[in-house]
């Protein structure tokens, strides 16, 4: 099993940064890949970025040039760097990671949540 353990959300005026973390434990012989997604008020989940062990990202078009995820593989811990806060940021924000778990089972695991609040 393993547990996806996120941390850094908060309440932020527009313009304003936050830096999103999220751990993962558990029967993990490596992690293939990790991401954020968020769903906001009323919408669906979207990825809002993502990243390989190999350092590949991957960015929804409204957060490109604004946000920066990178991972260090050795804690199997993935970061949102989230910088120029906008109002329409406000959402859940989930972190998920694709590992190789021993017995070589390859599935994908979601965090909890945390919520980002984006005021105007």
């Amino acid at each position: 099993q393993v547990q996806l353990v996120e941390s850094g959300g908060g309440l932020v005026q527009a313009g304003g940064s936050l830096r999103l973390s999220c751990a993962a434990s558990g029967s993990i012989v490596s992690v293939q890949a990790m991401g954020w997604y968020r769903r906001a008020p009323g919408k669906e989940r979207e990825l809002v970025a993502g990243i390989t062990r190999g350092g590949s990202t991957n960015y929804a078009d409204s957060v490109k040039g604004r946000f920066t995820v990178s991972i260090d593989n050795a804690k199997n811990t993935v970061y949102l760097q989230m910088n120029s806060l906008k109002p329409e940021d406000t959402a859940v924000y989930y972190c998920n990671a694709a590992v190789i778990q021993t017995g070589g089972v390859f599935r994908s695991y979601w965090g909890q949540g945390t919520q980002v609040t984006v005021s105007s």
